[in-house]
């Protein structure tokens, strides 16, 4: 019993450091991550008063009293200049022309005391409902605003609907970040395959020397392989003078800031995880099967597909899986080789977090392409249970 114990308490101990790095690396910022893209503060923030005051409030009848002493009360109040641009700009996207009422509104407040007077007689604009209508939408801590956002959708009078292609273009973003992926799969398919079947039956220097070339990127930064690339695709390198001096073109291909120069370079970039797990599937198998095989008459094509490939299909299955997984998320070789029609989501989560400093769409559309790539993922485990078995 106490043996078992101390099994257990050793056990725990070497497996806590990686439960600890996953809580404080992984779980903590995704839960921040989550709770961020739901939070929206921007107007209870300024208005905390008229927020309880539209909270029982029907949403069609006219704006009472209380709910007017309470937005004159809030606006009159001291507030960050910030903390109000951040207000208005929410409001603003709700309800055209609320950037120059709430100016209008807080200037002629700061002449005259709120007290004895009415906001429809500062402005007849606080007479018509949507403008009260747009406060009490966002009068909530939460919403789900910026995932719908992600999605190309928003809530208008209480439904969701489609946005216009020129407002966003987020599902378009997604569908090319899939597709691009699906792409380097096939091609890290078409080359990775073979040629881990051919390192795993070679002996000695040879299977050395092919190892240390799928390797080799490996050990190299991303960054450098990707520059690398974007000198070999452009019109004077190596790959275009090379067709030309074969006379396969006559003209230099367009390569870069191309869909087809991402899909080399990110096919490059993991090549390598598609070939090791073939690699260690195929290295297990007896090499005496296809001579077994080909001892019963079968030749090696029928041999190969009747033998070899059923076996090799785990390492088959876990390498596109894994190439996929991982060029979903790529964001530099598409950044630097690709054109405008050839950057995935990752860009645009780049570009919410550090160029519009929207960290709140940028975690949507994050939890978003999480959730449709553990998706994918389970749907992938459960039609192919006998693939990533052990």
């Amino acid at each position: 019993m106490k043996s078992s114990r101390r099994d257990k308490l050793t056990s725990l101990l070497l497996v806590g450091p990686l439960l600890l790095f996953i809580l404080v690396f992984f779980a903590l910022p995704l839960s921040a991550m989550i709770g961020q893209s739901f939070a929206d503060r921007s107007v209870v923030a300024v208005l905390p008063l008229t927020a309880e005051a539209v909270a029982g409030w029907d949403g069609a009848s006219s704006p009472t009293a209380h709910m007017e002493q309470a937005l004159m009360a809030d606006l009159t109040a001291g507030r960050e200049a910030q903390a109000v641009g951040e207000m208005i700009r929410r409001l603003n996207s709700i309800q055209p022309r609320f950037r120059s009422l709430i100016t209008k509104t807080i200037a002629a407040l700061d002449q005259q005391a709120p007290a004895g007077h009415s906001l429809h007689e500062i402005d007849p604009r606080w007479s018509q409902l949507p403008y009260w209508q747009a406060i009490a939408a966002t009068a909530s801590p939460w919403t789900d605003r910026n995932i719908l956002a992600a999605l190309d959708l928003r809530r208008e009078g209480g439904s969701i609907r489609s946005m216009s292609q020129a407002e966003s273009a987020n599902r378009a973003i997604f569908a090319r970040t899939f597709a691009i992926s699906g792409l380097v799969t096939l091609s890290c398919l078409i080359i990775g395959v073979p040629f881990a079947m051919i390192a795993a039956r070679t002996q000695g220097w040879r299977r050395t020397l092919l190892l240390g070339a799928v390797l080799l990127p490996l050990w190299t930064s991303l960054l450098v392989r990707t520059a690398a690339w974007f000198i070999i695709l452009q019109d004077k390198g190596i790959v275009n003078q090379l067709l030309q001096a074969l006379h396969v073109t006559q003209a230099p291909l367009g390569l870069l800031f191309e869909r087809t120069g991402v899909v080399i370079a990110m096919t490059h970039v993991l090549l390598p995880f598609m070939v090791l797990p073939v690699y260690n599937v195929v290295k297990a198998i007896p090499v005496t099967l296809m001579p077994a095989a080909a001892s019963l008459g079968a030749n090696p094509p029928r041999a190969f597909l009747r033998v070899l490939l059923p076996l090799s299909m785990r390492g088959i299955l876990s390498g596109a899986i894994l190439v996929f997984m991982t060029s979903i998320g790529y964001y530099i070789t598409p950044a630097l080789i690709g054109g405008p029609r050839d950057q995935m989501i990752s860009s645009i989560i780049a570009f919410y977090a550090t160029g519009a400093a929207n960290w709140p769409m940028a975690g949507a559309l994050s939890i978003v392409l999480l959730a449709v790539t553990l998706a994918l993922y389970a749907a992938f485990v459960r039609l192919s249970p006998k693939g990533l078995g052990a």
